[in-house]
């Protein structure tokens, strides 16, 4: 059985993070959809528990795609997969040089685990989010960046952040 491991912070989920998800989850038998905590982000929107939710109603149409947390290196989290292959999005070339350096770092700490790039769809290499939280911290209409399911959501939690 392939096992893909797609790991972000996803803070929050995208229609871009969706379609890389989606992709990879017609290529691999198996996906976990791993929600990491990023320690160079400092003040996340969305707790990993909340946003461990937004993934998992985001995916739940996928039969073969499972969400989680970690909060260790990807490289020891995907240990307990054997043979997965770490699959990452990217949207620009200064998407490339970030995540070839990690997969460099996920490599020196285990040399069997391997990283495969998927090019974002051509409607979605503007999308991040940061993007999503910018626009929905004043008001921005969010429809066909996240999914229509997590808008009021999105929506509602940026409000709260904005008042901080």
């Amino acid at each position: 059985m392939s096992i893909a491991i797609c790991p972000g912070s996803f803070d929050p989920i995208t229609l871009g993070h969706l379609n890389i998800i989606r992709r990879t989850a017609q290529i691999f038998d198996e996906v976990v959809v791993v929600i990491m905590q990023n320690s160079t982000k400092k003040s996340p929107m969305f707790t990993v528990e909340e946003r461990v939710e937004m993934v998992r109603k985001a995916t739940e149409r996928y039969g073969n795609v499972k969400v989680d947390s970690s909060d260790i290196l990807l490289a020891e989290y995907a240990r307990q997969y054997e043979g997965a292959v770490i699959v990452k999005g990217l949207r620009a070339a200064s998407d490339f040089e970030y995540e070839f350096q990690m997969n460099l770092i996920n490599k020196q700490i285990r040399p069997e685990l391997e990283t495969m790039f998927l090019t974002a769809s051509g409607k979605y290499t503007f999308l991040s989010s940061s993007v999503v939280r910018e626009m929905a911290m004043y008001g921005a209409d969010l429809t066909g960046l996240v999914p229509n399911e997590l808008i009021d959501m999105i929506k509602e939690k940026a409000k709260v952040w904005r008042n901080k």
